[in-house]
């Protein structure tokens, strides 16, 4: 159990307290936090509050974390599309709908519990909840990922990542037709201040750069092909919010109105790096699963 104190500013100030411990805490969702004032982790002036009290200058508050139930990794058989392996590395396609790996809300069936019953060297260096994880794509997202089977594999691709040598390149729809050709996005991103649980463009957010380039224009959709320089979270899917073109079928940051997909059209189709131990450029690249083709010809069907 981690402890923590903070006397309220002016600026937190009849403030929901809820709002001022998501705020004070970024690696943690509203509803966590007001799960911990629910359960009386949480106390002003040494007495518990609920999640709507108004904070008030010079209140001194005090919350504890509580110790997080490490989760078990169960191996599973699962099927796993492989596109390339060697005793470093794989190279996996994941299926739309797979979480990356086990978290309080999906501790079954993500790409780690099949990883772990199809090998079980992987590296270590993300912790034991997620072995071999060197980046992520979201649930919804398709397409490539490259995991490390030791922590010489696992330092160098993460090397690779800070100094932007690998290759992401995606394809996704769009609503609205785009003007120009190509555009490159450079936006930071950081927590949504106004909702905890969403990226969004912030000013004092990490710096986040995307290229587009549109490979087919409708009257109100546009296919498009991103390639990241950075790898921020919900990076493309923020960025093209941002600039008036939400990604089709987007539950968090597109419009309500939209079609019926099952989460954002969105894939990553090539991935591209340099083999930690051969030393030699490694590249993939696969095409959009039936769910994405099928949106694009019925886009293609109604105009």
């Amino acid at each position: 159990m981690s402890s923590f104190r903070h006397i309220i500013t002016e600026e937190q100030a009849k403030k929901r307290i809820d709002k001022v411990l998501s705020e004070l805490n970024l690696e943690n969702s509203r509803s966590q936090v007001q799960s911990w004032i629910q359960d009386g982790y949480v106390k002003v002036n040494g007495i518990q509050v609920k999640a709507n009290y108004k904070c008030q200058l010079d209140d001194e508050l005090s919350w504890e974390i509580p110790e997080t139930e490490p989760l078990e990794l169960i191996p599973e058989d699962i099927p796993l599309d492989i596109i390339y392996e060697d005793s470093d590395l794989l190279v996996v396609n994941k299926p739309k709908g797979m979480v990356v790996h086990p978290s309080a809300g999906h501790q079954t069936g993500t790409l780690v519990n099949a990883l772990l019953y199809h090998c079980q060297d992987l590296s270590g260096i993300n912790g034991v909840e997620r072995p071999g994880i060197v980046h992520r794509i979201d649930k919804d997202t398709s397409g490539l990922l490259v995991v490390a089977k030791n922590d010489l594999s696992h330092t160098n691709l993460s090397e690779q990542m800070a100094s932007k040598t690998i290759k992401r390149k995606y394809e996704a729809i769009v609503h609205g037709q785009i003007p120009h050709e190509t555009g490159v996005i450079d936006a930071p991103i950081g927590r949504d201040p106004k909702d905890r649980q969403k990226m969004g463009v912030v000013d004092k957010g990490k710096p986040a750069v995307t290229h587009f380039t549109v490979l087919q224009s409708y009257p109100d959709y546009s296919h498009i092909e991103c390639q990241l320089e950075t790898g921020r979270t919900h990076q493309i899917r923020v960025h093209m919010r941002y600039i008036g073109f939400p990604l089709v079928g987007d539950p968090k940051y597109g419009p309500r109105k939209t079609l019926e997909t099952d989460g954002q059209v969105l894939h990553a189709k090539i991935l591209g790096f340099q083999h930690p131990r051969k030393n030699e450029w490694m590249e993939f690249e696969v095409e959009p699963p039936e769910s994405f083709i099928k949106v694009l010809h019925y886009i293609e069907k109604i105009y």
